[in-house]
């Protein structure tokens, strides 16, 4: 096992998910990160939940720092699949922790903070160049710059570190689905006991859960083959969206309905893009992580965790690497079979979620069973994927 060499600067851009995460593992092996975050200032009330599976999780633990990330968490010990009169389909008994997507990356923010890493709000990046093969610079709008030994960009799917190395890297793809979620409070729904419950419905896909405060996670998925624009969906009035969504599960059991139509904060809305595959994800002293390099689809439960599986992945590549080009090779080896076929299945598993018409539906209804039983298959195989930090690369 390679020595880091000492006094490296790495830069790292975003500071979502995978910026902290990575942030504490370099720092550890004697790397001293900076993260550089567009906004202007924390926005930990912005967005909407996720699940967060065992695999993530574990590189939490591996960090020491798994209680205190996610204490505003709540157990999903299963999820339940029905139809839209709410018979039963089938079940996964995999364990996941459901929390709010800005409490998250809260708590992730404030234990690098504690641990002395420095985060810079207010940088959004502009370019990045790289003018030789010990060195990175950042670009930001404020027109400051910043040099490092090297550079990650962590800043997700519309990541502008990947425009800076990769101006001819294909886009996103949009998966002709709009996924809509909020949080609402209903007494007629009755305690989740820590099940999410996922309805096929009749046009839609409606997932929920109600945690032990009384507060609902629920979230929908619909089809739509034309992407929308992101200012058309905005244009769009609460009410209007409600009225949508009630009309397209006006065919599913009450719960789904009586969900919707109790919500009265804000109900977000955005069209689902994934990004199968790039040629490459570095460029000289430059690497893409995360969403940057490889976004699924929420159709699994897999962003935030593969995030982190990355970011601890790549820490070890630059442990037991001497030159950085080289650990950005073998970080992309190690990791891009397993990204891009959970990409695949992400998509596969939501084209089952939307029919389009009753022909289609009914095709969906007559495999679901077979589909289920394939999905738990490989929701057992994805979450149990473990990086041992102390095993060499």
């Amino acid at each position: 096992m390679s020595q880091p060499t000492p006094d490296r600067k790495a830069l790292i851009i975003g500071c979502g998910v995978a910026g902290p995460v990575l942030a504490l593992y370099l720092q550890r092996i004697g790397i001293t990160p900076v993260i550089f975050e567009g906004r202007p200032e924390p926005r930990d009330d912005v967005g909407f939940f996720l699940n967060l599976a065992e695999n993530g999780t574990d590189v939490l633990e591996t960090l020491g720092i798994k209680e205190d990330v996610l204490e505003d968490g709540h157990r999903s010990n299963r999820l339940v699949f029905q139809n839209h009169r709410q018979k039963q389909l089938g079940e996964n008994p995999s364990e996941t922790v459901l929390i709010k997507r800005g409490l998250l990356t809260k708590g992730l923010r404030e234990v690098a903070t504690e641990q002395g890493i420095t985060v810079e709000f207010g940088k959004r990046l502009t370019d990045v160049q790289i003018p030789h093969k010990d060195m990175a610079i950042a670009y930001f709008d404020d027109g400051t710059e910043a040099h490092g030994d090297f550079l990650i960009g962590c800043d997700g799917i519309h990541s502008q570190t990947r425009r800076s190395i990769l101006p001819n890297a294909p886009d996103p793809e949009y998966t002709e689905i709009i996924d809509s979620g909020a949080f609402t409070r209903n007494d007629s729904i009755s305690p989740s006991n820590g099940v999410m419950r996922m309805t096929f419905g009749a046009d839609g896909f409606f997932g929920y859960q109600k945690v032990p405060t009384g507060e609902i996670y629920w979230f929908e998925n619909h089809e739509r083959k034309e992407a929308p624009d992101r200012d058309e969906l905005d244009a769009i009035s609460p009410e209007e969206w409600k009225e949508k969504l009630l009309r397209l599960h006006k065919d599913d059991h009450n719960e789904v309905t009586e969900i919707i139509r109790s919500t009265d904060d804000r109900i977000g809305k955005w069209p689902v893009y994934d990004l199968p595959s790039l040629p490459t994800w570095h460029q000289g002293t430059v690497c893409l992580i995360g969403d940057a390099a490889h976004a699924t689809s929420p159709h699994v439960g897999q962003g935030a965790s593969l995030a982190m599986e990355d970011a601890i992945v790549l820490a070890k590549c630059l442990r037991d690497t001497e030159e950085v080009q080289d650990a950005f090779e073998t970080f992309e080896s190690v990791r891009r079979d397993r990204v891009e076929e959970i990409v695949e299945i992400s998509r596969e598993t939501g084209n089952q979620k939307t029919p389009s018409n009753i022909v289609t539906r009914k095709v969906r209804d007559l495999v679901l069973p077979f589909f289920l039983k394939r999905g738990v298959e490989n929701f057992e195989e994805i979450y149990s994927y473990r990086v041992d930090w102390n095993e060499p690369v």
